[in-house]
């Protein structure tokens, strides 16, 4: 076929459909098939995982109109035999379709580079093993992802029919999804709404950042739940969910960063204002104070409407109450 060629970074890849490839190719899944050295179930894989991505929609069964540009990012490969480990679970939820956990921060939702074993997919495979083949190989059961150090309410699917329900209600954003955050100053304005592209940093590849080329879209609504002397205990609503799409949201565009975010965080003059009687703790806390409180969705099979809440760690609602007696006591 001739027409768009792939371009690569070493780990990733950018397609532009041209006029020639929508006349000789009728499904973007075979086209990425014929341009990529990957079968088409591994197409179909990436695309539910969204891993495959434009600013346009996109559909496997049907080519995009010409100009449309397809980021593709590559996963990390990982070892083939994902073994099952003893890891607790905290489980608000379970039924024969689906899982509601509440992730605890520093815990790796899947194996990946450095982190091949201990993850939440471990932990799941031993908690249901027959999940192997739900999903993504290497992410059994797994719809969505929290990073390592972010806690709160996740869904894993336990069958395929399940799987691909999730996954559809994630692509069209039929998902209710509330955060919240501690974060080191005071927002521009009491609450507004976010809109920019996010994509990998150009130069520092372990960090995304926003507005940049071949971004894909994402809108944040938030508000402030209260003000404190230093820091703004805030509420975060997702419409999109891209790769750290909040942190890169309040670090850059808001120029508030998460509280002990150890990659958007930037110096440590934010700790400075925290309250001494937490100051020590936190500066040795390795996690954003960052936390998926509710999740809300019409179950796939039941139909039933599910809504789950956590509460965040200890360590953020001991930092909850360091900056209220603080304040208190300044009144």
């Amino acid at each position: 076929m001739s027409g768009a060629d792939a371009t690569t970074d070493g780990e990733n890849y950018s397609l532009t459909i041209t006029p020639e490839d929508r006349e000789s190719c009728k499904r973007l899944d075979v086209f990425l098939t014929e341009k990529l050295p990957f079968s088409r179930s591994t197409i179909k894989r990436m695309f539910e995982a969204e891993d495959i991505s434009s600013e346009t929609p996109l559909s496997l069964n049907k080519m995009p109109p010409p100009g449309t540009v397809i980021e593709v990012e590559v996963p990390p490969p990982v070892p083939s035999d994902i073994l099952p480990e003893a890891i607790p679970l905290e489980i608000l939820f379970e039924d024969p379709h689906l899982i509601i956990i509440n992730k605890p921060a520093g815990l790796v939702v899947h194996p990946a580079p450095g982190h091949y074993t201990g993850t939440l997919v471990n932990a799941i495979l031993h908690h249901c093993p027959d999940l192997k083949g739900i999903g993504a190989e290497k992410r059994p059961g797994i719809v969505h992802r929290l990073d390592m150090g972010t806690s709160g309410v996740m869904v894993i699917a336990k069958d395929q029919a399940t799987h691909e329900g999730l996954a559809s209600l994630f692509s069209v954003h039929d998902i209710e999804r509330k955060y919240e955050a501690l974060t080191g100053g005071k927002l521009p304005v009491h609450s507004g709404t976010i809109t920019s592209t996010i994509g990998r940093h150009p130069t520092h590849r372990q960090k995304m950042a926003a507005n940049v080329k071949n971004g894909k879209r994402a809108v944040t609504h938030y508000k402030t739940i209260k003000q404190y002397d230093g820091a703004t205990h805030v509420e975060l609503r997702l419409e999109t969910g891209r790769t750290h799409q909040i942190r890169v949201h309040l670090s850059q565009l808001l120029h508030t960063p998460i509280l002990c975010d150890p990659i958007y965080g930037g110096s440590d003059s934010h700790l400075k204002r925290v309250p001494e009687t937490m100051r020590a703790q936190l500066e040795a806390y390795p996690y954003q104070l960052l936390h998926a409180k509710e999740l809300g969705f019409v179950h796939p099979i039941t139909k039933v409407r599910l809504h789950f809440t956590a509460a965040p760690p200890e360590i953020f609602q001991a930092a909850l109450r360091a900056f209220s007696g603080v304040q208190d006591g300044l009144q």
